[in-house]
């Protein structure tokens, strides 16, 4: 099934026929599938849904960038579409952006909030980092004085040592999209969400780092942090049966 953002079909499944309705928003590169084993208990009770971001799953990317307004835009009118409102939200990762913002910048009313090792929170710059970051960039502007037969060869192999993997599988498009997503810091936005949260977080998770789940528990008033013990940025994987109890228990009051 799909709904049309601009000229993007945005793919999603629905799964259950319950009066309740949950949506899920998922990570960045995540698609139903990981989330098959939640979704077939929920649907017991509830009507979920799931998106497929552009890029993943069977929702194709466009030719141009986008911003997280896009994202947020693209979530709001699938529940238009969809006449889906005070939905319930569980969010990982990217998709807690999404989340947060639909709440605090667009007013988008939320029945309870789930963040699971949300991302929002820019990390700081370390001396490390910065070093890395410059070093980069000065030697791709080096590589410009050299032979054209070994330029883009050598501007390849700094591309390949300094990026991370998961950058580099992306297409030029999805790369300056990916730059706009982590480059935009949410932390100011956190203080206008009211809703229920639960925030759950794994202990050894970094890419989202523990501090983040905290600060978000401190500034979103209406909130309750639970910690995984050993477990990484997806908890939710690593812990299935005993999250979902959580959830439930959550969803139900």
């Amino acid at each position: 099934m799909t709904i049309n953002y601009k000229d993007i079909k945005l793919s999603y499944q629905k799964y259950g026929d319950s009066k309740e309705v949950i949506v899920i928003l998922p990570g960045w590169g995540e698609t139903r599938n990981t989330f098959l084993e939640i979704i077939n208990i929920l649907m017991i009770d509830y009507t979920v849904y799931i998106i497929d971001y552009p890029g993943f799953g069977e929702t194709k990317f466009p030719n141009y960038n986008l911003t997280m307004d896009d994202y947020s835009k693209m979530i709001i009118k699938f529940l238009n579409d969809l006449n889906i409102t005070n939905p319930n939200i569980i969010a990982h990762s990217f998709g807690g952006r999404i989340a947060i913002l639909l709440n605090s910048k667009y007013n988008i009313s939320i029945k309870n909030l789930i963040l699971i090792d949300s991302a929002g929170i820019k990390p700081k710059m370390t001396l490390k980092k910065k070093f890395r970051l410059k070093l980069y960039k000065t030697l791709q502007s080096l590589a410009n004085y050299l032979p054209k037969r070994i330029r883009h060869k050598f501007k390849t192999y700094l591309f390949n040592k300094f990026s991370s993997s998961d950058y580099q599988a992306l297409n030029e498009n999805m790369r300056e999209t990916f730059k706009n997503i982590v480059n935009l810091d949410l932390t100011n936005c956190l203080s206008s969400i009211k809703t229920n949260t639960l925030i759950l977080w794994g202990e050894k998770d970094v890419d989202t780092p523990l501090k983040d789940g905290k600060l978000m528990h401190k500034k979103i008033t209406n909130s309750e942090l639970i910690i995984f013990p050993n477990c990484t940025h997806y908890c939710y994987l690593e812990n299935t049966y005993v999250i979902i109890k959580i959830i439930l228990c959550f969803l139900e009051g």
